[in-house]
């Protein structure tokens, strides 16, 4: 409902012009009926992202050498990922962030791939003060690499909406560093926690609450087989 997201607009307008509409949740559904689009038109599948997730999660395991390059062990640090304009343009709620990794980073290594948009801003000299050596960032890694690390996280902080659902999908504690999810599902379940950009401590200190933490035991993105659903709808037309 957050219309200044782009994606929400893009998300809605083809949602209106679809033909059919493959939903990963049962809130996903609820949403397209309250926005007025005919039920025949909607068919609940699941994620495809959970599919990825199973198939890549294993071929991961056998072939990425991230965690022996980076000198890491399993559930001895915490991955963050900020990309979101609303987080890397501010420098308030950037700050923020920082100051929240720093913090973590005293109880275990934070490992933060560093995107392209803020890279330069954070060779900036009193950000590199407050970032100190206690943030090991490191260049942006491939989806193998990536999807390694989440799997062996402690806990993963992040601003991202795909990156919150693979966390779940590795059952991995999350703080979304934003003050609304897409996900919220996640959140109901204790899998995902908000933490508001706008305090260091407080974002530290939801964190540590979510270190070493569980949620229920749920499925709502399916079982895996969104894909087949999907495919097995379409060669009905």
């Amino acid at each position: 409902f957050n219309r200044r997201m782009p994606e929400e607009i893009n998300r809605v307008l083809v949602d209106h012009l679809g033909s059919m509409l493959f939903a990963p949740t049962e809130a996903a559904m609820r949403n397209l009926a309250g926005e007025g689009i005919a039920p025949e038109k909607c068919h609940l599948v699941g994620d495809v992202m959970f599919d990825a997730a199973l198939a890549f999660g294993q071929k991961a395991r056998r072939k990425s050498k991230i965690l022996e390059q980076l000198g890491l062990a399993r559930k001895e640090y915490v991955l963050a990922t900020v990309h979101r304009a609303e987080n890397t343009d501010d420098q308030k709620r950037l700050q923020a962030i920082i100051g929240g990794l720093t913090r973590i980073a005293a109880q275990k290594t934070v490992v933060w791939p560093v995107h392209p948009r803020i890279r330069e801003l954070l060779q900036q000299p009193e950000m590199q003060q407050q970032l100190g050596d206690q943030v090991r960032m490191i260049e942006p890694v491939g989806y193998l690499d990536m999807v390694m690390l989440e799997q062996n996280a402690a806990l993963i902080a992040t601003d991202s909406g795909g990156v919150q659902k693979e966390a779940f999908f590795h059952r991995i504690p999350c703080v979304t560093l934003r003050e609304e999810t897409e996900w919220t599902e996640l959140v109901d379940a204790g899998w995902n926690r908000l933490a508001p950009p706008t305090d260091p401590e407080r974002i530290c200190g939801i964190m540590t609450e979510a270190l070493d933490s569980y949620g229920r035991e749920v499925r709502p993105y399916g079982d895996g087989q969104a894909a087949r659903l999907i495919v097995e709808r379409l060669l009905k037309i």
